[in-house]
């Protein structure tokens, strides 16, 4: 148990210090993430997406979705992420079929001082279901050790499990396999208490699945993605039952831009402020299989329609100016004289870099805190052939000079350190410009 519990509190550090959990977008980066459902527990928020990784010979099915274990994500402010390690892997659940790789879209849910982890999968036994079912692993806290339970839940068959307990104490389960159904849980929330039904009242052209139901100002909310065109978009539709029928209602968030077939999420609730967890591909651009969570902010009309959520780079939280500031995770990018590009498209984990052409080129990035105590020096980590002179700036174009810095020339990464001009208390954006026409490259930026 000492061994377990210190593992994992190395792999929580690693994370923390190894900047690979972070407030931009996506906000896991040493690792492929997909299907995260957010939860709050005990006033911190616990994401348990499913874990993509990539197939190799004897090892889960080429050019397909390849998953064997599950780790969770908690943070305390949405911008410092820390990795728990694993949860529940596969070749340690009792009745699931080894090396079969297919551990989706999971859930987890806290009642009567445990925590419920579902998780769809294939069982080894044809007899239980000749398809993918759902099975439950329970722990007393919501990083675990969860322990799966022997079998898996009986009368189900699907995919993409979500749990949702009402005002009235009723627990409720939904799932997908074609179409979306619903039905409800024993108090042990371990077994249906009632028999399925499918939500019927959704659209019937087009793959739906990944459904999540939540509940604000007594409407019942039922979201999921839909494949409406070519690829999934988030959709919602609303009832005054948790079982429907529900009335389809509209759109959460557009086909992806880049082709990214697969979309899946969860809504959360934070301190008077929702938000939407979800997924992209952008650390495998090239491959949709392995994708990365994202979170963005989302907004009510006063109807209670949802406002469409237009994806960003920057997400959402603050990012302390203290740490490395990944410009290229921006708020806003000039239509011309700046790019964004991976460090190293060998090893994309390694994460992106801001390229600037010429004196055309800038970005913004919002929400850096600055803190009260005054900074007194800026560091970048640049690169120039030519040499170059950047120009940061604080709240705009217009903003007052924190800083002009002088980029040698040479071919190498470089940590270049000058002192501020100016300081400025308090949250900020900051935008980061090129005063030459020589190129020049920009990792991270970072104030001390």
């Amino acid at each position: 148990m000492l061994k377990y519990k210190l593992s994992h509190i190395l792999t929580g550090l690693a994370c923390l210090l190894g900047g690979a959990a972070q407030a931009q977008n996506p906000i896991i980066t040493n690792q492929f993430t997909a299907d995260p459902t957010a939860r709050v527990f005990n006033g911190r928020v616990y994401v348990y997406p499913s874990h993509d990784i990539r197939a190799t010979p004897g090892r889960g099915r080429a050019g397909w979705f390849v998953m064997e274990d599950y780790h969770v994500f908690s943070s305390a402010n949405l911008t410092d992420w820390m990795d728990h390690g694993v949860i529940v892997t596969q070749n340690k659940v009792p009745w699931v079929k080894p090396d079969s790789y297919s551990m989706w879209a999971p859930d987890c849910m806290y009642r009567n001082g445990k925590y419920y982890f579902y998780f769809p999968t294939t069982p080894k036994d044809t007899t239980i279901s000749k398809g993918f079912t759902i099975g439950v692993a329970v722990a007393d806290k919501p990083t675990g050790p969860f322990v799966p339970q022997p079998l898996p839940i009986k009368g189900v068959r699907g995919i993409d499990p979500n749990v949702f307990i009402d005002q009235d104490g009723q627990a409720y389960l939904y799932w997908s396999q074609g179409n979306i159904y619903g039905a409800k849980l024993k108090e042990n929330m371990l077994e249906l208490a009632s028999e399925p039904v499918t939500l019927g009242e959704l659209p019937t052209k087009g793959l739906k699945e990944g459904p999540y139901l939540f509940k604000r100002n007594g409407t019942y909310y039922l979201t999921y993605p839909h494949v409406e065109n070519k690829t999934e978009r988030l959709e919602y539709a609303t009832s005054t039952s948790p079982l429907g029928p529900f009335t389809v209602k509209g759109v959460i968030m557009d086909e992806s831009p880049t082709g990214c077939w697969t979309n899946h999420h969860s809504l959360l609730e934070l301190k008077n402020q929702w938000y939407l967890f979800y997924h992209h591909n952008d650390l495998s651009p090239n491959f949709d299989k392995n994708r990365s969570v994202r979170i963005d902010s989302l907004f009510f009309e006063p109807d209670g329609a949802i406002r469409k959520v237009v994806p960003t780079l920057r997400g959402v939280g603050l990012t302390d100016a203290k740490q490395k500031i990944q410009l290229d995770r921006y708020s806003r990018l000039s239509s011309s004289g700046a790019s964004i590009a991976f460090l190293d498209t060998a090893n994309k984990f390694q994460g992106w870099k801001t390229m600037f052409a010429n004196n055309q080129g800038w970005v913004q990035y919002n929400g850096v805190a600055f803190g009260k105590q005054p900074l007194k020096t800026v560091m970048l980590r640049t690169m120039a052939a030519a040499g170059a002179t950047v120009q940061l700036r604080a709240d705009g174009a217009t903003g007052p000079v924190l800083a002009q810095v002088t980029v040698p020339k040479g071919s190498q990464w470089r940590e270049v350190k000058v002192p501020l001009t100016a300081f400025k208390p308090g949250t900020h954006t900051l935008v980061v410009s090129s005063k030459t026409n020589n190129p020049v490259e920009i990792d991270w930026v970072k104030f001390e």
